[in-house]
């Protein structure tokens, strides 16, 4: 008589680590660099700004090979996507980006600081980007925003008013003194002070 098989569980794919190449790195490799942290095109109008931080774990841990995309609109709110009818067909802004964290934990975006875009009510949100974290042990990737602190148009921003007041901070750059037009924002995946990520 054959013995029956144990059954144990199977590990589960998780959204990382990721190779290098999956970044293409300014022509690192042998591949279109069709993404890259740098969002910012001659064509651009609008405030240039960088974005920087570091991704935590719970433990408060850096997280060296995490990986961010960004998504938003150009300093006018227009995405540049074909259902966004108000894009101008001539704009060579994308709106996307991507890039990996360093061994630090750290990351930065060069862009540009977005305009207001309508919610599907046709109510004014206010600037900011979309943001998807992937790293190992995710099974599913999170998606947040960042605002930027002290802009006006937050207080009346129907997305960040679902958020609770003492959370909100969590999705705040803020810009570094000294630093030109540079903001900070670290993400930090679990414990004290967890970013706020939405489910989508």
């Amino acid at each position: 008589m054959q013995a029956a098989k144990v059954q144990g569980i199977t590990p589960s794919q998780t959204v990382g680590p990721f190779f290098k190449y999956g970044l293409t790195p300014s022509g690192k490799y042998d591949w279109n660099d069709a993404f890259s942290s740098d969002l910012v095109t001659q064509d651009a109008s609008g405030e240039r700004i960088r974005i920087e931080g570091k991704v935590f774990d719970g433990d408060g841990a850096v997280v060296p090979d995490a990986m961010l995309e960004i998504w938003q609109a150009d300093a006018q709110g227009r995405f540049a996507d074909p259902q966004d009818k108000r894009a101008l067909p001539n704009s060579k802004f994308r709106g996307f980006g991507r890039c990996g964290t360093d061994a630090n934990g750290d990351y930065s975006f060069d862009t540009i600081k977005p305009g207001s875009v309508p919610d599907p009510d046709g109510r004014a949100q206010a600037p900011h980007i979309l943001l998807a974290v992937f790293g190992r042990g995710m099974l599913m990737h999170f998606y947040t925003r960042i605002y930027f602190d002290g802009e006006p148009a937050n207080a009346a921003d129907p997305v960040l008013a679902l958020v609770p007041a003492e959370r909100r901070g969590t999705l705040m750059a803020t810009r570094k003194a000294g630093a030109g037009k540079v903001y900070h924002f670290d993400i930090r995946l679990q414990g004290d002070d967890e970013t706020v990520f939405f489910d989508v």
